[in-house]
């Protein structure tokens, strides 16, 4: 849905906080969530959705006629869809996932594989006069490639082969449909690329370089104008948890991000948890207490604590990380959990809510990206006492984004 009917920001929630990796379990879904949430909020405009297909779904629905019969429920029902959640590839809900949400990787063709088929569907779904993304992983999971610099690098070699080959498909279509699609590769602690230094780096020393002399070579076109292509077709998903857990300033990331001439394809609109670390032993006893209910098993939720120096120190999931907190240096803890964003405070814990706010209205001065999607995802592990019906929870996360943009 359009923030307000006269701006060009849209905003939607994404489609993976329901279970489901069958086309069949995807499409019951938005029928059972999707037109009463219209209603709710946006009940004489159309309403964007933002999907997303694991493997099995996506070649479900290139099956047959299920394409054209979702495109004509859409139609039916005054719904659209504009970007897509390429991340998980496979299972996202009630199993362990975990490190596995990076598997395969974008070193595996069947990453390629899955992406092109949600760029052929993306094609035809997208309505004209907008540009559609497909947020995707960053690469691959760092910590696979401690102490193997080597393969690592094969990663990054193989990895921008693979991702150039996505591109030359999509300037295909663009060339025959006039339709602007973009891979949005999506930094978050532990990936591969992970903040906003990695991210250039990446730009800089591998896509531009190893994809745009692909690209040249296989398309026969200039090499500027190869890079110009990849800035165009590779974006980032600025998830703002994330980049919080990363203690990155927004205003920092965009004018960096900026200079490099590297796009926003998405803005996930996402909060971490936080918490200032007490020196008192009691005190921090009590903040154990409060976040054990969090260190489920599902999803990894990375810690990064920062230390009175400045310096950051890195946890792979608050499981680990917990049993460290009596005798850490820290003095602040974000965690990598998406909360619900319409929430500030739990008790002695907090949500990065504020820099959730900031972007919201630097969007508004720099126009830095046009497409917001929600993405609380989390519903089905969050404690029992944060849990509430999940359609109004959909509808309070809107509603709170929508107060916010317009700065009431």
């Amino acid at each position: 849905m359009k923030i307000a009917a006269n701006s060009n920001f849209y905003l939607t929630y994404c489609s993976n906080i329901h279970p489901g990796e069958s086309w069949e379990e995807v499409f019951a879904n938005l029928k059972q969530y999707i037109p009463e949430l219209k209603s709710r909020l946006s009940p004489e405009a159309p309403f964007g959705i933002g999907l997303r297909l694991a493997d099995t779904a996506a070649k479900q629905l290139l099956v047959g006629e299920n394409l054209a019969q979702f495109q004509t429920w859409l139609t039916e029902k005054d719904l659209y869809v504009f970007t897509l959640n390429g991340f998980p590839y496979g299972g996202f809900h009630r199993q362990v996932v975990k490190d596995q949400v990076y598997a395969p990787d974008w070193s595996n063709h069947e990453r390629v594989e899955y992406t092109l088929n949600l760029t052929e569907i993306l094609a035809i779904l997208l309505p004209d006069g907008l540009d559609g993304g497909i947020s995707t992983l960053p690469l691959s999971y760092k910590p696979w490639w401690l102490d193997k610099e080597e393969q690592k690098e094969i990663v990054f070699k193989t990895s921008c082969l693979n991702i150039a080959a996505v591109v030359a498909e999509m300037m295909r279509i663009q060339e025959t449909t006039g339709k602007l699609l973009h891979i949005d590769l999506e930094p978050e602690p532990d990936g591969l690329i992970e903040n906003t230094s990695e991210v250039i780096e990446f730009y800089q020393n591998w896509l531009l370089p190893i994809a745009g002399n692909y690209l040249a070579e296989q398309l026969d076109i200039e090499p500027s104008l190869a890079e110009s292509k990849l800035l165009d077709h590779v974006r980032i998903c600025y998830d703002t948890c994330h980049f919080s857990v990363e203690y990155e300033q927004p205003e920092s990331v965009f004018a960096r991000l900026a200079s490099a001439g590297i796009k926003i394809g998405k803005m996930q609109i996402s909060a971490a948890i936080q918490v200032k670390i007490p020196s008192e032993v009691e005190q921090r006893s009590l903040i154990v207490e409060r976040l054990q209910p969090f260190a489920e098993s599902t999803y990894l939720h990375q810690v990064i604590e920062r230390r009175a120096d400045g310096t950051l120190h890195h946890y792979p999931d608050l499981i680990t990380a917990l049993p460290q907190l009596q005798q850490s240096l820290a003095e602040e803890w974000r965690t990598h959990f998406h909360v619900p964003i319409f929430i500030r405070d739990y008790q002695i814990l907090q949500s990065t809510q504020d820099d959730i706010v900031t972007i919201l209205h630097l969007l508004q001065q720099n126009h830095a990206c046009q497409h917001l999607e929600i993405e609380t995802y989390t519903w089905d592990v969050l404690p029992s006492e944060m849990k509430i019906d999940l359609l109004t929870s959909i509808q309070r996360e809107y509603e709170w984004v929508l107060t916010n943009f317009s700065g009431n």
